[in-house]
């Protein structure tokens, strides 16, 4: 049984779809979410040699952050989940590292989260935090992909 679901969003869409997964497999087990947001500069620095990062950048960043959180508690409360919220800085490792290290804390149960499902050249320059994620983790991994068909579409609806 999972007691204990930990649930990295980013306020997109398969984000969102991981979380609805994850509130339907906590009413079921009758368990807690722990809502996580990973606050990642790497993306929008990298390129550029010897970037600093503003206080404005991350004050962006941490805003768009809690607004994700606030918008998956919401999800969660609608349905009745015990929902708490933990963001963290990412400051130069991957974000599947943080997620891991989150899930080893909190003594996660299983982490629930989106991914993209991206295949070929997309997934070879983009890689994959959700792959790292499952590579390194301690618990059980549940990814959730977009839905591409109308069942799944009907059924995503329902939460």
């Amino acid at each position: 049984m999972y007691r204990r679901i930990l649930v990295p969003v980013d306020g997109s869409h398969t984000s969102t779809l991981g979380l609805r997964e994850a509130v339907r497999l906590a009413r079921d087990q009758k368990a807690r979410i722990r809502l996580m947001h990973v606050l990642d500069i790497f993306p929008l620095v990298q390129g550029f040699n010897g970037a600093t990062v503003s206080g404005e950048l991350w004050d962006l960043l941490e805003e768009t952050g809690k607004k994700a959180l606030k918008d998956a508690a919401a999800l969660a409360a609608k349905h009745r989940i015990k929902a708490q919220s933990v963001m963290l800085r990412n400051l130069g490792g991957r974000v599947a590292d943080s997620i891991v290290g989150e899930a080893k804390k909190w003594k996660a149960d299983i982490i629930v989260m989106g991914t993209h499902g991206r295949r070929g050249f997309n997934h070879l320059v983009l890689g994959s935090d959700a792959e790292a994620v499952v590579r390194s983790a301690p618990v059980p991994v549940l990814l959730v992909r977009p839905e591409t068909t109308k069942r799944h579409r009907s059924h995503a609806a329902d939460v």
